[in-house]
């Protein structure tokens, strides 16, 4: 993405559902251009709504700045493209609707365009309803599938990050009885490849360590208790460690956390959906972000749905949204920082201190 400037990253925003939380909280992030020396936010969504959220909550003083494309993005306002022709929508907080599916969809959509155009850094999603986003463009369980498939890539990572702790699962949005069927040599070795991969090119870790978790209560107590360990997991991570990665484990699930032995890796890779982020949210719900690896563009997001029961009561707080801006800019910044290195590397190779490295930055931000 060299054509755009490097130093200040533009960032598109989704509205997500605009009858959930989303638009109260990106409107307390941005408001009064706060991020403005960060970066220059783009808000796709719907000028009309977000208006009706900023005088709902008395942000008066603050105007949003319209815009039809990200090429006339004002760098020192919040800029707004509306996705959907938006003059006769109202808002409903806490209400299911169609409307609200098909325009979280819409907004979805274009950003994508615009981001795999290189028109964007990076996109940051607000939260959906996987309800009523559903349409014949939208068979997906979420957001990650939806990017892998616009990114035709074969499967992407959902990667949770709150600073030090970043937690991936290998089986996603499926159901509970499938996840042990997921579980085989070829998927396992994938998904740690992505990983490792993310955790050195997004994070600037140089030899990262990661803790895989076993499947099995007791990571199946020697057979005992299930036989995925011994059968898949094992030989996996052994022939990892072969080739010289630090890949560990498999850990009992139940006490990974609570003994905090995650702070003694870069990552933790989890079986399935709720081992994973179960933990994860009691640990740093208002702070975590989604962010999608594997993908050749970036996208971060806040770790909450749409809090339907409290939208529209000026309740929501914006940190976990703050958080995947910081995410998007910093990996952002180290993607580019990393390609100018490459390009220069018959000339010099510089060390890097960690300090140097954007992506390892976010973790020191204060909401």
């Amino acid at each position: 993405m060299s054509e755009l400037p490097s130093d200040k990253p533009i960032i598109g925003i989704t509205l997500g559902d605009y009858n959930g939380i989303g638009p109260e909280v990106i409107l307390k992030a941005l408001e009064g251009n706060q991020l403005a020396k960060l970066c220059t936010p783009v808000i796709y969504g719907s000028l009309r709504v977000l208006n009706q959220y900023r005088n709902l909550f008395e942000m008066k003083d603050w105007t949003l700045h319209g815009i039809q494309k990200p090429e006339q993005a004002n760098p020192k306002l919040t800029n707004v493209i509306t996705c959907w022709h938006d003059h006769q929508t109202e808002i409903q907080p806490g209400k299911v609707t169609p409307e609200a599916g098909q325009g979280s969809l819409s907004s979805l959509k274009r950003a994508v365009e615009d981001l795999k155009a290189g028109k964007l850094h990076a996109v940051v999603t607000g939260p959906i309803n996987k309800d009523n986003i559903q349409s014949a463009e939208f068979k997906f369980p979420g957001h990650t599938e939806f990017l892998a498939e616009s990114f035709e890539v074969q499967e992407a990572l959902m990667f949770m990050v709150s600073g030090d702790l970043r937690v991936g699962v290998l089986s996603g949005h499926i159901p509970v009885k499938d996840v042990a069927s997921w579980i085989t040599t070829e998927k396992l070795t994938a998904k740690i490849e992505q990983m490792l991969f993310s955790l050195k090119n997004d994070f600037g870790i140089k030899k990262p360590k990661l803790a895989v978790l076993g499947l099995n209560p007791h990571a199946g107590e020697n057979g005992l208790l299930g036989s995925e360990e011994i059968d898949t997991i094992i030989p996996v991570l052994k022939s990892f460690r072969e080739k010289g990665n630090l890949v560990v484990g498999p850990f009992p699930a139940d006490g990974f956390f609570a003994a905090e032995t995650y702070k003694q890796y870069d990552a933790v890779l989890a079986m399935y959906h709720d081992q994973g982020l179960i933990p994860f949210k009691t640990l740093a719900f208002n702070e975590g972000v989604n962010f999608t690896a594997g993908l050749s563009a970036v996208r971060t997001s806040p770790d909450h749905g749409t809090a339907y029961n409290i939208a529209g009561k000026n309740q929501a707080e914006p940190g976990s949204l703050l958080q995947a801006i910081y995410l998007a800019c910093d990996v952002a910044k180290y993607r580019t920082f990393s390609q100018d290195i490459d390009k220069n590397a018959l000339i010099t190779k510089p060390q890097q201190s960690e300090s140097q490295h954007p992506a390892k930055s976010g973790k020191q931000r204060q909401n």
